[in-house]
């Protein structure tokens, strides 16, 4: 960000951003080859049910001859579920959340036994109003993740959206969002709903989704109520919540001087004896996400839910539509409201565009996904590029 335009916002400092854009960036490599267990913990966290992921007996008989993992996964493999590129510099009394996540896929799937590796930077930022905190910092990091070959699996581009937690305060953005209450019926038609939904990845099986036209809508996809143990499990399926399982590859990384709040910060130094003070959801900036008082610091009315999650939850919705012989190519989402304890999740999509891939021939389909709340408020939004098959293509 040039020194002319910092002039605009001359009491939110950002000097300290500038010297990391660009600069290749340390951070937490996995230790261990992904599980299969991995897997299938993350599946049961982002509550997708599809037995592609953790049936290995009905994966054997697929694309794929086994067990993988879904698109959604390779952020489960960051140390800083992709967000931590995009939070360096320090800029005293902020808080971070998502804004969105880029998404490009090169091939390339993720197996039980794979190594990964990620390689980081943040690419840029820019400064501008908003109304839940005044001057606001929307930086944008990347992270490009490999398997243990040196193939590029895919690359993630995570916003981050870094404000002054006093200021969202004093606004009260989501400060008037009462919690939902439900009734046992409409709990039990919300059941419903999934399970209508799950019956149609089910139903597509192993069959190549080959009947597509634009204007084709996809299936709506509920998730919810969310609770404080539905995100606490969400929490709990990103390997970096495992203790010990990283270890830190030596190169440079401010993420733990970003200017974070003292309560929302971790305590790196007591978490050599307990690592539960560096746990994130327990001692640290991801506490407020199930822990009320904590969200309220840093201007949200309740426990909020995972902007990874978000992103993971369009990813599934995508695959689950278009089936194990469909290949996700790109995927754009903005995240512009969060999803708060007591709220349904809907998912919606549809087929907006498909035009015919130079090489291989097949159809590519673009794809128009919006996610929104039980009140029709609109959570994410954007647009995904699926390769699809035909009848012979692909064949492995």
């Amino acid at each position: 960000m040039s020194k002319e335009k910092r002039q605009d916002f001359p009491d939110f400092d950002t000097s300290d951003v500038d010297k990391w854009v660009g600069v290749p960036l340390g951070g937490g490599q996995l230790k261990d080859p992904v599980g299969s267990n991995d897997i299938r913990r993350w599946a049961q966290g982002m509550q997708n049910p599809n037995p592609l992921y953790f049936n290995e007996e009905y994966a054997a008989k697929g694309r794929f001859g086994r067990l993988i993992a879904p698109w959604s996964f390779a952020v489960c493999t960051d140390d800083s579920h992709g967000a931590g590129p995009a939070i360096q510099g320090n800029i005293p009394n902020t808080h971070m959340l998502f804004g969105g996540d880029e998404w490009w896929f090169y091939g390339p799937r993720i197996v039980p036994g794979e190594r990964m590796r990620q390689e980081r930077n943040l690419h840029d930022y820019k400064v501008t109003m908003t109304k839940f905190a005044g001057p606001t910092m929307f930086s944008r990091g990347d992270t490009v993740y490999f398997n243990e070959a040196g193939e590029k699996v895919c690359k993630q581009r995570s916003t981050s959206i870094r404000y002054r937690t006093e200021d969202a305060v004093e606004r009260g953005e989501f400060m008037g969002q009462t919690e939902p209450s439900w009734t046992d019926d409409q709990l039990a038609a919300i059941e419903g709903e999934k399970l209508e939904y799950y019956k149609t990845f089910v139903e597509l099986g192993h069959a190549r989704l080959t009947s597509v036209e634009v204007g084709d809508a996809l299936p709506r996809r509920p998730i919810g109520p969310h609770t404080h143990l539905t995100f606490t499990t969400e929490w709990r399926s990103f390997l970096m919540t495992v203790w010990g399982a990283f270890d830190h590859d030596g190169g440079p990384s401010s993420l733990y001087q970003a200017g974070w709040l003292p309560e929302m910060s971790r305590d790196l130094e007591g978490a050599k004896v307990d690592p539960a003070l560096a746990d994130g959801l327990y001692n640290g900036p991801s506490r407020g996400h199930a822990q009320d008082r904590y969200a309220r610091v840093i201007g949200m009315p309740r426990g909020y839910g995972y902007g990874a999650s978000m992103g993971a939850w369009i990813l599934d919705y995508l695959s689950n539509w278009a089936g194990e012989w469909t290949d996700i190519l790109h995927s754009d989402m903005q995240y512009r409201s969060p999803a708060l304890t007591g709220d349904v999740t809907y998912l919606d999509g549809e087929v907006t565009a498909i035009e015919t891939e130079e090489g291989s021939g097949q159809p590519v389909a673009t794809v128009r996904v919006t996610m929104s709340n039980q009140d029709a408020a609109i959570m994410a939004s954007g647009e995904a590029t699926l390769r699809l098959p035909t009848e012979t293509q692909p064949t492995g």
